[in-house]
């Protein structure tokens, strides 16, 4: 539930229309120095729903005034606040947000599991994927133009590599589980090494199997022929080279890869509880209240402790 950025934002998104390939969101960043930066811009929580929720969706919340999203927004801190002494802490917060994003996974599977179990058996096999995603096009390859027809050579046996390493028993039959492992490879250990070869075959168009500068800022910024890149651009070239590119060979390898977008030491829904409390905790006791959580209800409504604002508009036991 994205880029991705401080965030893990990440995930793959199905669309609608299963006669097309799968679409997924932005590649998975857990980048804390990016965190902060996207952060620190402070966009309006509007901006932030329409990022990650997509226009359509925002509206909804947008139909909420200001007294009716604090309101409930009021009955959501209640169900943080996990010993009810009245504060939340970080640990509390922590544990809401990772619960948010683990229900926001699963929800996501649920949406999608009719459309791809034809036969109704509780399981999606590789063929049912495969001809529900796929069909159209292997049965009428000559309507696609020559780049849609590379794109979907490409992602086919790509998707065809993640459903096997997905299916743990290797029976080419997904179960639950399997699945949201194949929608969702970022919450899965077992997944992680092809969350980093889709990375580095997304970024790497030269096909060296490396990711250098260029290709790095490339990934982010479309640069126009005669005009300057913006600051931010030469601040990440900086990063590239400082941060990124661990061994100072100019390039990223697959291990450098890992430690930009999956570090090890960095926990993302906790580095997004403490953001929320610095930015609201107006006493500096490192605690929140309701009342100052309220205050600073705009920040929450457009961050995942509420999973940008969708919560909102649920009933108390749907959370």
């Amino acid at each position: 539930m994205e880029p991705h950025t401080f965030l893990y934002v990440l995930l793959l998104c199905v669309g609608e229309v299963i006669s097309k390939p799968t679409f997924r969101k932005e590649r998975i960043r857990l980048d804390p120095e990016l965190n902060a930066q996207v952060h620190d811009e402070n966009q309006s929580f509007q901006q932030d729903q329409e990022a990650f929720l997509g226009k359509d969706e925002a509206k909804t919340f947008d139909q909420l005034t200001p007294e009716e999203s604090k309101e409930r927004l009021g009955k959501i801190v209640d169900r943080i606040d996990s010993d009810k002494n009245g504060f939340i802490s970080t640990e509390e917060l922590t544990s809401w947000i990772k619960r948010v994003q683990k229900r926001y996974v699963y929800e996501n599977v649920a949406r999608v599991w009719k459309d791809y179990d034809v036969n109704q058996d509780n399981h999606i096999s590789w063929e049912e994927y495969k001809q529900a995603t796929y069909g159209y096009y292997l049965a009428n390859p000559e309507e696609f133009q020559d780049a849609d027809q590379f794109s979907y050579r490409k992602l086919l046996p790509r998707d065809e590599r993640r459903f096997k390493k997905a299916d743990i028993n290797g029976d080419l039959i997904a179960n639950r589980e399997e699945f949201t492992a194949f929608l969702h490879p970022e919450e899965f250990e077992h997944m992680k090494d092809i969350v980093i070869l889709e990375t580095l075959e997304d970024i790497d168009k030269n096909g060296d199997g490396f990711v250098d500068e260029d290709e790095y800022i490339a990934d982010m910024f479309s640069h126009e022929e005669g005009t300057p890149e913006p600051d931010w651009v030469a601040t990440e070239r900086e990063q590239f080279s400082d941060f990124r590119d661990l061994n100072k060979d100019g390039k990223m390898d697959q291990d450098e890869i890992r430690h930009w977008i999956l570090p090890q030491d960095y926990d993302h829904a906790q580095a997004e509880a403490r953001h929320l409390i610095y930015e609201s905790d107006s006493n500096k006791d490192k605690l929140l209240t309701k009342e100052e959580i309220l205050h600073n209800w705009n920040m929450f409504v457009g961050s995942q402790a509420t999973n940008y604002g969708e919560d909102l508009t649920r009933n108390h036991d749907e959370l």
